[in-house]
């Protein structure tokens, strides 16, 4: 067995209660497998995310119809990359599917060309991908909208441009924050900056957003991967892209070249986070914020 392959990209275990009425499939820190929120409510229940293709997305509503119970279902996305959205086939007529505007356009620039080059990471995502195809929302809000689910309120907010540019998260009753990939526990966070392809990716007004999810005080933290933790969590990852942030203006104005300045990063972030994981992400961070860089 070759320990350096990653495990298939394949959504498994119970839904876990992380708080009242809201549970979470945890992603048991397998790449791109994202943790996936179920919040229940007297009269409906809302679906955070679906995983990686259509076998993925139907394990997920089998959970979800589960603790419906009959109630009416929704489905939202934290944004439109395949991990977390390319499950939502299954869900197309058994639940209502709700995006915001901007995440809606960005799947219809990128859908087809993200859903090619996930296809081509490895055979074991590339079967997961069989059949998928993007979900176009049945309903489309802009800036926030809110669902009664019936003694539970889930709170739908565009917060993009940052991770990408169709952002969006998840406020439960005002305590469970649904981040995705704005928020990772330890792991470096995935900046998808992959010019001249794409560079919709604004780390700067990403710790912006952190800054305005701070604010918000939730109990509990729900990230695109890695554990669910407390507001602490937002502190952590606003507090790396800050030292990448002031470390790429350093160099710049010291005229040192992108490719050495995200060298230098690279290696002092790893000394700096040697817990983390998925250090390739570094270098693409460095390169956003120099590219962003005054002066």
């Amino acid at each position: 067995m070759d320990l350096s392959t990653p495990p298939p990209p394949v959504v498994r275990g119970e839904p876990v209660e992380v708080a009242d009425g809201v549970h979470v499939i945890p992603d048991r820190r397998v790449e791109l497998v994202p943790n996936i929120g179920i919040v229940v409510g007297e009269q409906a229940v809302l679906v955070v995310d679906t995983g990686l293709g259509p076998r993925n997305g139907a394990y997920v509503l089998e959970h979800a119809r589960r603790l419906a119970a009959g109630r009416r279902l929704y489905l939202t996305l934290t944004h439109f990359h395949p991990e977390h959205g390319y499950g939502a086939q299954p869900f197309e007529g058994a639940a209502t599917i709700v995006y915001n505007r901007a995440q809606r356009d960005e799947l219809r620039r990128k859908g087809a060309a993200y859903l090619d080059m996930f296809r081509g990471l490895r055979p074991a995502v590339a079967a997961e991908l069989d059949g998928a195809e993007p979900v176009a929302p049945d309903l489309v809000f802009d800036g926030e909208a809110e669902l009664d689910l019936g003694g539970r309120t889930a709170l739908l907010r565009q917060v993009g441009p940052a991770h990408t540019a169709g952002d969006q998260v998840v406020l439960v009753d005002g305590r469970v924050l649904f981040g995705g990939d704005l928020l990772e526990t330890r792991i470096f966070p995935i900046t998808p900056y992959f010019p001249p392809h794409d560079t919709d990716v604004d780390p700067r007004r990403w710790i912006d957003v952190l800054d305005g999810l701070a604010a918000l005080a939730p109990e509990v933290v729900v990230p695109g991967h890695g554990e669910v933790a407390g507001a602490g969590l937002i502190t952590d990852v606003r507090d790396y892209l800050t030292y990448v942030r002031t470390e790429a203006d350093r160099l710049r104005a010291a005229g040192v070249p992108a490719e050495e300045a995200a060298a230098a990063i690279d290696g002092s972030a790893r000394a700096r986070w040697p817990a983390w994981e998925r250090p390739e992400w570094i270098t693409p961070a460095a390169h956003a914020f120099y590219a962003g860089a005054a002066g």
